[in-house]
């Protein structure tokens, strides 16, 4: 099986959408009939005789190579069978089939997967565990994780959409907490090699549900990491811990750094991950980033001759746009993988190629507990001076609409809701138009704006 990008939507300017699905490799094959899907693992690159050997034997020689190898997992322990990483569809299917029978999960992270993952499992406790003092640190600042808070106390709002998504049915302070318990909801190991990552929407067509009859239940712990984890029989041998909630015996304990310890049925990593580069190293001079990326210049090329680099694999070391940050998500994937493959046959036709356009400006578009949530340029004012300001308008349940302005220019932003402000708000990052005479009433929600600056 592969990941295909399908229904692909420009939306504006840089703003696009777009389905992730699963289809057999035959699929590709039968479409590009210069396209040959061999599914084996790479043993060893070099770089230098411009060959691969693969696990089964094989050796391919190749004239220009891109390294799509994606990330890998970061564990919070390595082997131990009550820690599950959520990274691709193997790993989904794992944590779906453990989920079935547990009634408490702790969950450890605030990027992308913990969010939609709290928000969507039902019928099992959830300890959430963040490092920071808000939720989706990633995403937006304090301001917005307040806006959506709220959500993880309410019932799940029925989807009107059919989502067309891929469906993953492959067979075979310090110490503070906060708790949110919804209604009771009346209707009725994988792989060890990495595979592909999760597609937007990834819960989508996979039922998360536990072993007990309620909604969904998730208590917070702000500001704390895991300091240990161990057994129900490792507990009976060492000192005593503070537990909370503690009924029964549970067959693992999460010791946190704010002192409290919880037991479960068994821990989800969802701390992030770290380029995929250990294919391709060894006997290899490539050099990495210092988050271990492959680096690439402005044409995806990596410090090897002909060997380019996309998605996670890589860290984009050119100039960047003062809007544009490197971010790995699926769009961002999509993006570098479409633009390598232009500076490919560039390369090969001998022909220039600028940079595209849609590293000019940040812009992603996804969902988190039911809300449209679109991030634009210096979103959460990522490396702005302290002198940069923000505006904000927000409608408990509605919207949340945070403007990010430098000199008078607006460089950022976020909406959350159906605010209809993506394509107003992208054209004035890019046209660097002087906002200063507007001041607040820049989001007065008595204004049509869109039409102010059509």
């Amino acid at each position: 099986m592969i990941k295909a990008v399908a229904n692909f939507k420009q939306v504006f300017k840089t703003l696009e959408e777009f389905d992730v699905e699963e289809r057999p490799s035959s699929a590709l094959e039968e479409k590009y009939p210069n396209l040959r899907v061999i599914q084996s693992a790479v043993k060893v690159l070099h770089a230098q005789t411009h060959t691969i050997h693969t696990i089964d034997g094989l050796q391919i020689h190749y004239k220009k190579l891109c390294i799509c190898t994606g990330g890998r997992p970061k564990l919070l322990t390595q082997d131990n069978p009550y820690v599950l990483g959520i990274r691709d569809t193997d790993s989904a299917k794992e944590f779906q089939k453990l989920l079935s029978k547990a009634k408490r999960i702790v969950v450890i992270g605030n990027g992308g997967i913990a969010l939609e993952l709290v928000y969507e499992v039902e019928g099992c406790e959830v300890i959430w565990a963040v490092k920071d003092k808000a939720i989706g640190n990633t995403f937006f600042d304090a301001g917005a994780a307040q806006f959506l808070v709220p959500s993880l106390d309410s019932d799940k709002l029925q989807r009107t959409a059919v989502c067309k998504r891929a469906r993953y049915t492959t067979e075979a302070g310090a110490g503070t907490s906060h708790s949110y318990t919804a209604g009771v909801d009346k209707r009725g190991q994988g792989s060890t090699e990495p595979g592909s990552a999760l597609g937007p929407d990834w819960h989508e067509g996979i039922q998360l549900k536990g072993a007990e009859e309620l909604s969904h239940r998730v208590s917070l712990e702000y500001q704390c990491e895991v300091e240990k984890i161990y057994t129900h029989q490792e507990r009976l041998k060492s000192p005593r811990q503070t537990l909370i909630s503690d009924k029964g015996t549970w067959p693992v304990y999460v010791q946190l750094t704010n002192g409290k310890t919880f037991g479960c049925d068994f821990i989800v990593s969802a701390t992030g991950v770290l380029p995929n580069t250990e294919p391709v190293l060894h006997g290899n001079n490539f050099v990495l980033a210092e988050d271990g990326g492959l680096q690439v210049n402005d044409h995806m090329m990596t410090s090897e001759a002909d060997v380019y680099a996309a998605g996670d694999v890589c860290t984009a070391c050119w100039q960047h746009s003062p809007f544009w940050q490197q971010m790995r998500l699926w769009t961002q994937a999509r993006q570098m993988g479409w633009y390598a493959g232009r500076c490919m046959a560039a390369d090969v036709l001998a022909e220039p190629v600028e940079l595209d356009f849609c590293f000019e400006l940040f812009s992603h578009i996804t969902k988190f507990f039911n809300y449209k949530v679109v991030l634009l340029g210096k979103f959460n004012g990522q490396g702005l001076s302290p002198d940069h300001e923000l505006l904000v308008r927000c409608t408990k349940g509605v919207e949340y609409v945070k403007v990010v302005l430098s000199g008078g220019r607006m460089v950022g932003a976020v909406l959350i809701g159906e605010t209809d402000l993506e394509e107003t708000f992208e054209n004035l990052i890019l046209n660097q138009m002087d906002l200063t005479r507007y001041g607040a009433e820049l989001l007065n929600p008595n204004i049509d704006i869109e039409d102010y600056f059509d």
